[in-house]
């Protein structure tokens, strides 16, 4: 698809276009966060759609193969365009898109800037097993600071709604970590904390050598009850939120600790198929968690 980061101030994209133009590219990328916002109304779902927007720029940043260096400063960039935001001088048609937002819901400026962290943490190739502290640090950058953009505009600024996106965002990228090992090895990456793999005698750092290791699904199977102690986190902070603003993050915890189970069930034997739920649970829990 089109990148829309590209695109300058004022080069014909009139406001509703920009807005479709977002919008589809949410619907381009999965159904989960796509039909999880789909149940906010149309002025929060168009600052969910944006704040995803400016997701998808800074990692397509850091996933591109590039030198370092000028993703490093593609990065950079977008802090500048960030602090420009802030300062209502907004140039990108994305941080255009998320004036109204910021200004409308409160969004702190910290956390975008905390995304754009942990991509930078992508760009210079740390997440070859790391440390459990490395680990945990880079989901709280580029999962739980989107929680934190989140929760607002879904309509709850609690104290336990941040709870939730702290839990919640760490909880959806270990599942994701734990679904997409032979992808992020075909970039140099293996994300599964050198710890763990210590813990089950795997001692190779190669991502495609500790995939083919026989203690890889033991290994896997630890970093997942991690994810499961931050899903039943976020529950329990959830149940102090404000129900109905909170469907989305319920749709996409339901959606994800599904997908987790799956992941569970198949033992990591088969790496090139990926898990994803059917498409009757995925309509079976956009109805239940639409409609309670």
């Amino acid at each position: 698809m089109e990148r829309i980061e590209e695109a300058p101030f004022g080069a014909g994209f009139e406001e509703g276009a920009l807005r479709e133009a977002i919008r589809e590219r949410v619907a381009a990328a999965g159904t989960s966060f796509y039909w999880a916002m789909r149940l906010l109304p149309r002025e929060r779902r168009e600052g969910m759609y944006a704040i995803y927007a400016f997701c998808r720029e800074v990692d397509d940043i850091a996933d591109e193969e590039r030198p370092v260096a000028e993703k490093l400063a593609r990065l950079s960039a977008w802090r500048e365009e960030i602090d420009a935001l802030y300062a209502g001088r907004p140039s990108r048609l994305v941080a255009r898109a998320l004036s109204a937002p910021v200004l409308r819901y409160g969004l702190a400026q910290k956390d975008f800037l905390a995304v754009i962290d942990g991509m930078e943490m992508d760009a210079r190739g740390e997440g070859v097993a790391p440390d459990l502290a490395w680990l945990d640090l880079y989901c709280r950058r580029v999962a739980s600071a989107v929680g934190h953009l989140s929760v607002p505009v879904f309509g709850d600024s609690s104290a336990a709604a941040h709870r939730v996106a702290e839990a919640l965002g760490r909880a959806l990228q270990l599942t994701n970590i734990l679904r997409d090992l032979e992808e992020d090895a075909l970039r140099q990456r293996l994300y599964l904390p050198r710890e763990i793999l210590e813990r089950h005698g795997i001692a190779a750092r190669d991502p495609a050598t500790v995939l083919r290791h026989p203690a890889l699904a033991a290994a896997c199977t630890e970093l997942a009850r991690m994810a499961e102690s931050h899903f039943s986190a976020a529950e329990s902070a959830m149940a102090a939120c404000n129900r109905k603003a909170m469907r989305p993050a319920a749709l996409m915890a339901a959606t994800y600790r599904a997908t987790l189970e799956l992941l569970l069930a198949s033992k990591w034997r088969d790496l090139g198929r990926r898990v994803a739920l059917s498409t009757p649970q995925k309509l079976w829990l956009v109805l239940r968690h639409g409609l309670v």
